[in-house]
């Protein structure tokens, strides 16, 4: 399957703006700079809904092209590399300082918010007619159930990352107060209009109403060969056992993590020594085409983005002594971590895990001009996995959440003699064997940020455990000064878009 997304010329403004002006109305509202392309069409230009086989396809544009790997470049896995382009955006990041480039250059938080927000009106547009299209076999009754199922789907997600991008984490005590984002449940049917931010509460209930109902009438039975492409049923379990442990529902977390885990949740880990994984070690191409194929019952769902977030001439990374830093927490003190290569060279002092696949979509056979995009794993087993060792651990289970750190350990490390697991091992590998202050709980919650950092490095997750967990992060600047992020720092909460304020009369959040 590929995704029809109506693109066109080099990642630049101008390639970007074409982009713009074909999307719907919120975009524009949302976004200043796409007014003047905007007047050049008629003011309520969609396409006609008139059958599932359209609404199925329009579904298609519903999958943000943004990714949301940028945040790395917070992150405490990245410093200064020296030797690599930087943009003006690159380097407002990198200092927490809020990005004025505009909602057209990507790997923004702008770029995220505007692309996710025109991805959130293409579902809406499917599920405003859908109730009136025809269907009258119990088949296309089952079609337009798996058509609303998949538009709630990415709705909620949409919107889960924007509040978790755009405003503070949640929080059951404060959370009624907190300002979240719109969420946007109807197609825009004015042109200019006024937007509230709605409480982190409300958008929180209303991802888990999409979720829920989406659980309920999603059928995989009508993705053929690109269900991994779709938000399939898996796919929806990990977003609930995302969300639930956002929420700190800790015992639902566990049961939408077991009901995709199942009984044997190695199924679901990607083996990185087995002989296939090893056999493309050396491979720059053949690598990340495994780590990233649909064929992997670890990767869940894929959405294609448009990002140059997978080119190592580009931007920030690990440097050489943070990667080998992160790489030698190793309770085994012995062996290999898989995770650690094969990776790339970045700039003159970096290095760059090889996960993504630099991929390049020319507007023509002949052309030179288009733009670069890699396919980003957006759910996947090894998450799941994780989120329920992190529920196990809050809710005091820490057997079991000993039990899922091995089917991770046991397909990331090799050349260790003995990779079994046990409480006592592990007090005795953090160093507190007879320190009665440092809980059991405590030496599991370092493991799993440990294990969590190392298995996301590079793909954008890292950013989310910081704010979670309030976590410091210090940065390098070329005059060799540091920068620190603190643990509560109100720059962990992205600026809303200066044209959604001007435009769309959203309040900014504090600084």
């Amino acid at each position: 399957m590929s995704f029809e997304f109506k693109i066109s010329g080099n990642l630049n403004n101008d390639g970007l703006h074409r982009i713009i002006k074909n999307v719907l109305l919120f975009v524009a509202i949302l976004a200043v700079g796409s007014c003047d392309t905007f007047l050049d069409e008629p003011p309520d230009n969609r396409v006609t809904l008139d059958d599932l086989d359209k609404a199925a396809q329009l579904l298609t544009n519903a999958y943000s092209i943004a990714s949301p790997a940028f945040t790395d470049w917070m992150s405490d896995d990245v410093d200064f590399i020296r030797g690599t382009t930087k943009r003006i955006s690159h380097q407002q990041m990198f200092a927490w300082e809020d990005v004025n480039t505009g909602p057209t250059e990507q790997d923004t938080p702008d770029f995220y918010w505007f692309e996710t927000y025109n991805a959130i009106a293409h579902a809406n547009e499917v599920l405003a007619v859908l109730d009136g299209l025809p269907a009258e076999t119990p088949e296309e009754l089952a079609r337009k159930d798996a058509i609303e199922a998949e538009a709630r789907l990415v709705r909620a997600y949409g919107h889960f990352m924007l509040v978790n991008m755009f405003a503070n984490q949640f929080d059951i005590q404060a959370a009624g107060g907190d300002p979240g984002v719109p969420y946007v449940n109807e197609p825009e049917t004015t042109f200019f209009g006024e937007y509230k931010r709605n409480s982190v509460k409300f958008v929180y209930e209303r991802i888990e109403e999409d979720l829920t109902i989406g659980l309920e009438k999603g059928n995989d039975n009508f993705y053929q060969n690109s269900g991994k492409y779709h938000f399939n049923r898996n796919a929806a379990l990990a977003l609930a056992s995302r969300y639930y442990l956002y929420r700190r529902d800790f015992i639902r977390c566990i049961d939408f993590s077991t009901r995709l885990l199942g009984s044997d949740p190695g199924n679901f880990v990607r083996d990185l020594t087995s002989d296939e994984f090893q056999a493309q070690k050396s491979s720059i191409f053949g690598y990340p085409q495994l780590y990233n194929s649909p064929e992997l019952p670890s990767n869940l769902l894929l959405m294609r983005k448009i990002s140059l977030v997978q080119r190592p001439d580009f931007a920030y990374g690990p440097t050489r002594g943070l990667y080998d830093d992160i790489f030698s927490t190793n309770v085994f003190f012995t062996g290999t971590d898989e995770r650690e290569n094969p990776a790339l060279v970045k700039g003159q002092n970096g290095v760059f895990p090889l996960r993504y696949e630099n991929l390049f979509q020319r507007l023509s056979l002949n052309s030179d001009v288009g733009f670069p995009y890699h396919i980003a794993i957006i759910f996947r087993g090894e998450e799941v996995l994780l989120n329920r060792a992190e529920a196990y651990i809050a809710t005091g289970q820490n057997d079991l959440a000993i039990a899922d750190f091995q089917v991770l350990i046991d397909r990331r490390y090799s050349d260790v003699p003995d990779k079994t697991l046990s409480m006592e091992m592990l007090r005795s590998a953090f160093g507190v064997t007879n320190d009665p202050t440092f809980t059991d709980g405590l030496v599991l919650s370092n493991l799993l940020l440990f294990e969590r950092r190392k298995e996301f490095i590079a793909q954008g997750m890292r950013w989310f455990d910081l704010k979670r967990f309030g976590i410091d992060v210090t940065h390098t600047m070329p005059d060799g000064s540091i920068i620190q992020l603190e643990p509560e720092d109100l720059r962990k909460v992205f600026q809303i878009p200066q044209s959604a304020i001007d435009v769309g009369g959203l309040e900014e959040n504090p600084r």
